[in-house]
């Protein structure tokens, strides 16, 4: 896996404890940070402290509502399937995983 085949936008599944919830990545990488948006249930959120070592990408995400939640992703990308996990604050760790728009 290259680092810039993750730049781009990725229709993705969040195995949450609410549910499978699904969103819309718009990732762009520029050398070793990654940033974008996020657009879901939840509206449209910033993607912070992205970051990319090799294959791995990591970035965070805060919900305001219904309550606030710090939402910490790991992840890595292998061609045009991108999966990892997310730390859902105090509510655990969930899966994701998705594919190329």
């Amino acid at each position: 896996a290259t680092v810039m085949s993750a730049t781009g936008q990725w229709n993705v599944t969040i195995n949450s404890p609410m549910g499978a919830q699904q969103g819309t990545l718009d990732i762009a990488v520029d050398g070793g940070t990654l940033t974008g948006t996020m657009v879901g249930p939840q509206g449209t959120l910033a993607l912070e402290e992205g970051k990319v070592d090799g294959a791995s990408l990591s970035w965070a995400a805060n919900v305001t509502s219904p309550m606030p939640i710090k939402l910490e992703f790991s992840a890595e990308v292998n061609g045009d399937e991108i999966s990892g996990t997310v730390k859902l604050g105090a509510f655990g760790n969930a899966s994701f995983s998705g594919s190329r728009a």
